[in-house]
C-alpha cells in the first residue's frame, strides 16, 4: 500500500494554523508516512515559516500537477500578494481560507489527494467572506453531495459523535426527530466498522435533558424521540444504549465501556470530550466518502504571530488522517474479497490448507 496524500487547507491565516502545519511537518519523519500537500500560497507560508525559525523545505507546484512523494508538497491557490494580520478578524482572512479549502476539495474530487487535514477558520471572518456555512463540517458535507454526516470526536478510544453540529441551543429541541437519530446511529456504526476496524460496535446515546428526562419530569424528548430512534436501530441489529444521563454518564466512568458515544448537541459533548482528552483529540468528519480531520483547537488569535502555539493536536489531526486513510482502503480490500473476509473471521478457527492456499495467492 503506497503512502498516502494528504492535502492540508491552511485556515485562517492571520491565525496559528500556518504555525503548526510548519512545526508539525519540519519533522523529516513525517514523508515517510505521506505525502503532505499544503493548498494556500507559498507566499503566505514563508512568511509564517520565518516566524518559527525551522527549516522548511517544499516544492511549488500547480493544480493537477503530479505530487513528488519525498517532499513537501505546496499548490499556489492564488498568485496575489496578501495582507497578513495576524491576531485580527478581517475579510481576508475568510477569503483565503476559502480559496484553500476550494483547491483542496477539487482535488479531493479529482482523486489527487486521499485524505484532508483543515486547519482553524474562525467563523467570525468566514461571515465577513459569505462563507455561507457554520463550518467546515457543513461545508464538505454539501460540497460532496451528501445528506448527512457526523461530527465525530475521536482519541484512542474514546469516540464522540453529535447528532446537532453548530447550532444555538434554543433550537436543539425543536430540532430532534427519531428518524434524524436513526440516521446518526446508522453513521456512527458504520464508520466504527470501517474506519476503525471495529465489527460490531457498541453506541451509547445520551439524553437531552438532565437526568435523561426522568421518565418526563424533566422533559419528554427521550420517551417521544430518543428512545424510539434507540428502539428501531436495536431491531435492525446495532448494539445501541441509552438513553444516559450524560452528567453521570461522564462522571462514572461509563463511557469507557462503549466503542462511541452519541450526544445531542455540541457542548455535551465536546466539554466532557475535551476534558478528558487533555487537548489531544481529533475532529474527524465521518460519513464522506474521504476522510477528513482537523485539530481540536481554533485560530487562537491571541498567540498567532508568538511562536509559542502547540502543534500536538494538528499532528495527532494529521496521524488520524493517515491511519483512517489506511484502515478504509484495507476495508474495501477486504469487503471486495469474500474469502479474506473468511480469512480474518476465523482466526480462532484457521481454514483448511486448501483455502489458505487461495488466500495466499489472492495476497
Amino acid at each position: 500500500m503506497e503512502k498516502p496524500k494528504i492535502g492540508i487547507s491552511i485556515g485562517d491565516i492571520n491565525g496559528i494554523g500556518l504555525e503548526v502545519i510548519i512545526k508539525t511537518i519540519s519533522d523529516p519523519r513525517i514523508i515517510n508516512l505521506c505525502t503532505p500537500v499544503i493548498y494556500g500560497s507559498a507566499k503566505v507560508l514563508s512568511y509564517h515559516k520565518n516566524i518559527t525559525e525551522l527549516e522548511f523545505p517544499f516544492q511549488q507546484i500547480r493544480n493537477g500537477e503530479k505530487f513528488q512523494p519525498n517532499v513537501v508538497n505546496v499548490v499556489n491557490c492564488w498568485q496575489e500578494s496578501v495582507n497578513i494580520n495576524l491576531g485580527q478578524i478581517t475579510e481576508d482572512g475568510g477569503v483565503y481560507a476559502m480559496k484553500s479549502l476550494a483547491g483542496a476539495v477539487k482535488e479531493l474530487k479529482d482523486g489527487q489527494i486521499d485524505g484532508l487535514v483543515t486547519a482553524p477558520i474562525n467563523k467570525e471572518t468566514m461571515l465577513l467572506a459569505n462563507f455561507g456555512f457554520p463550518g467546515h463540517t457543513e461545508y464538505l458535507t454539501h460540497s460532496f453531495g451528501q445528506s448527512e454526516s457526523l461530527m465525530f470526536m475521536v482519541q484512542d478510544n474514546l469516540r464522540v459523535g453529535l447528532v446537532t453540529n453548530h447550532l444555538p441551543l434554543n433550537q436543539v429541541a425543536s430540532t430532534l426527530t427519531k428518524n434524524q437519530i436513526i440516521r446518526k446511529i446508522n453513521l456512527m456504526e458504520s464508520s466504527l466498522q470501517k474506519d476503525f476496524g471495529i465489527d460490531k460496535p457498541t453506541i451509547a446515546v445520551l439524553g437531552l435533558n438532565p437526568h435523561a428526562g426522568d421518565g418526563g419530569a424533566i422533559g419528554n424528548e427521550e420517551d417521544e424521540i430518543i428512545r424510539p430512534a434507540i428502539l428501531e436501530c436495536k431491531k435492525n441489529g446495532t448494539l445501541v444504549f441509552g438513553p444516559f444521563p450524560a452528567d453521570g454518564f461522564f462522571g462514572s466512568g461509563n463511557y469507557a465501556k462503549y466503542d462511541a458515544i452519541l450526544a445531542m448537541y455540541h457542548d455535551q459533548g465536546l466539554i466532557p470530550f475535551k476534558l478528558l482528552s487533555f487537548g489531544g483529540g481529533t475532529n474527524f468528519t465521518a460519513g464522506l466518502p474521504f476522510v477528513r480531520t482537523s485539530p481540536d483547537h481554533g485560530t487562537a488569535f491571541e498567540i498567532a504571530g508568538k511562536n509559542v502555539a502547540d502543534p500536538s493536536s494538528f499532528r495527532t489531526a494529521l496521524f488520524t488522517c493517515i491511519d483512517l486513510v489506511r484502515s478504509r482502503q484495507q476495508y474495501e480490500i477486504d469487503h471486495a474479497n469474500p474469502l479474506l473476509r473468511r480469512h480474518k473471521a476465523s482466526i480462532q478457527n484457521p481454514a483448511s490448507n486448501e483455502e489458505e492456499e487461495i488466500i495466499e495467492d489472492l495476497d
